[in-house]
């Protein structure tokens, strides 16, 4: 029965966010007063040397904090005895992780073993939109660094292809509503996808449907020619908008045209309970900023661990 109880233990912690966590955006104030600006400067410079940065750090710190919360598991490395996050499958084209890695030494050398690699991700997430053009906020801190990191728990990311009743559960096992499922949504407004997460969409979609019909007809094609039978381009794909490396709520104005890559995308248009707050948010990009960076904070406190460690290097446990 024991090893049944724990497990049931471990589901618990990962499907309740520990809401009562005692983050602090001044929590580094006294020890490390020029965190925030060393991780900024990081960031910037690894922007303005691959633009493809923002997109994957924001990624790297959805995916971190939906599989056991924001403890930078995802950044741990695997060793013989244990496959981590990072190379389950949904995580194989999560990149740039030599950033957090760069930002982690910069800091060791400022203020040693002070400063939390969970935090890092979360403090660099809002600065790359910021740096984009979008909202800035106050960062919650003092997370610490979980020392367990499994590829198979990463089957509980949201899909591309996951239907609005699926996306609304997955968020809500984290404690996020369906506004926090539709804002932190639109960070897909950065970014690019391959064509293996949405050409499904495009061929033998169904036994009625060749073309996913709630794709428009004039992207499905353009679609296929990026994305044409048996490709062998690994490269290959599509800006997930048309405005990839801004920060904008130009992602929703594409969605309600049809033009929403993912299936996931679409379907907050095809349902009642996220189609009005999509309409809200292409309508005025203030209150879409404002929703996000309120989501963001929410998701930073998704099952903090406050009784883990301060890794010395991001990539293993100490």
């Amino acid at each position: 029965m024991a090893p049944l109880v724990q497990h049931i233990v471990v589901v618990l912690l990962i499907a309740i966010p520990l809401t009562k966590a005692v983050l602090d955006a001044h929590y580094y104030d006294k020890t490390c007063p020029q965190a925030e600006s060393i991780i900024f400067q990081t960031l910037r410079n690894a922007s303005l040397y691959d633009r493809k940065v923002p997109a994957r750090i924001l990624r790297m710190f959805f995916h971190d904090c939906f599989i056991r919360g924001c403890d930078a598991s995802i950044l741990l490395d695997s060793t013989p005895g244990n496959k981590a996050e990072k190379d389950g499958p949904p995580n194989i084209s999560v990149r740039s992780f030599y950033v957090i890695d760069d930002a982690k030494t910069n800091l060791e050398s400022a203020c040693p073993h002070t400063v939390s690699c969970a935090d890092i991700i979360a403090v660099a997430a809002r600065d790359v939109v910021a740096m984009s053009g979008g909202p800035h906020w106050n960062v919650l801190k003092g997370r610490k660094d979980g020392r367990v990191s499994i590829a198979n728990e990463t089957i509980d990311l949201p899909a591309p292809s996951s239907n609005s009743t699926q996306l609304i559960q997955s968020f809500a096992k984290r404690g996020l509503g369906v506004k926090d499922l539709v804002a932190l949504s639109g960070g897909h407004t950065l970014g690019f996808s391959h064509c293996s997460s949405f050409e499904a969409r495009l061929r033998n979609f169904s036994s009625l449907h060749e073309v996913d019909p709630t794709l428009n007809t004039e992207f499905a094609e353009n679609l296929k020619k990026k994305c044409p039978k048996h490709h062998t381009d690994s490269n290959a794909g599509q800006f997930l908008d048309s405005t990839a490396s801004t920060f904008d709520n130009e992602y929703y104005k594409r969605v309600i045209a049809g033009k929403g890559v993912f299936a996931s995308d679409q379907a907050l248009y095809g349902d009642h309970r996220t189609k009005w707050i999509v309409e809200s948010f292409a309508r005025d990009q203030a209150l879409f900023f404002s929703e996000f960076a309120s989501s963001m904070v929410r998701l930073g406190n998704v099952g903090v661990n406050e009784h883990g460690e301060v890794r010395t290097k991001c990539r293993v446990v100490n």
